[in-house]
């Protein structure tokens, strides 16, 4: 949280100083590091290097989780929830003139919450108090959210409550959740959780293609798939 809130607040400063057409920039810059940063994620899970040359896996898992995680996401219609939680943090912080704001807080919640990093870390803090995974990713956060806040606005900011929400979560349930994160279901989480990142460049490059919180129950999935037979 502390990690996001310094980012978004320096961002902050650092955006209002930037002419329109230089945060319009700033923005697709920003689209094109997440499409990479999903993209290199992505291939880091599914191919393998072995004696015989390059070797791809996951394909069955990833159709499988994404096909059932979007018809599970748009019946829980997740994407409007999110939206409905910005439009509110919206009026109670009185930005009822900035366009962004919900646009910015969903964007920005999703590209730092996805991800192993934040489970790993919150399990590694509750059983253990090594929170050194955590503090990494409060590093790169930082730097995300304030990037993100400077051609967004401040409704990035917020993204500290998803964050907190989340993450807190894990680490309180960590005693649960650790056996459950085997390896294998570690390597499905990320691989989801990067083609999610990389669904977010997209969006963040052409426009609102994607409902990507829809999609959020693929990573559940994909976890919970390491443990079929």
């Amino acid at each position: 949280m502390a990690g996001v809130l310094i980012g978004g607040l320096c961002g902050l400063l650092f955006g209002k100083r930037l002419e329109e057409r230089f945060q319009e920039t700033l923005m697709s810059a920003v689209g094109i590091c997440v499409l990479f940063l999903g993209i290199s994620g992505c291939l880091e899970e599914m191919f393998v290097i072995t004696a015989d040359g390059l070797k791809s896996s996951g394909s069955m898992m990833m159709i499988g989780c994404f096909a059932i995680g979007a018809l599970l996401g748009e019946w829980l219609n997740l994407e409007l929830h999110m939206e409905e939680f910005g439009e509110w943090l919206k009026r109670k912080t009185g930005s009822d003139g900035d366009n962004r704001f919900v646009d910015g807080f969903v964007t920005t919640s999703l590209t730092i919450c996805i991800g192993a990093m934040a489970v790993v870390g919150s399990i590694q803090d509750g059983i253990s108090g090594n929170y050194s995974t955590l503090a990494a990713k409060a590093a790169l956060d930082l730097i995300i959210v304030l990037i993100m806040t400077a051609s967004m606005g401040k409704g990035c900011i917020f993204s500290a409550i998803p964050v907190a929400l989340f993450q807190g979560s894990i680490t309180l349930l960590a005693g649960l959740i650790e056996p459950l994160m085997t390896d294998q279901s570690l390597s499905n989480l990320s691989l989801t959780g990067n083609m999610l990142i990389f669904c977010v460049g997209v969006n963040l490059i052409w426009g609102k293609k994607i409902k990507v919180a829809n999609l959020l129950p693929a990573i559940f999935l994909a976890a919970a798939w390491a443990f079929l037979p």
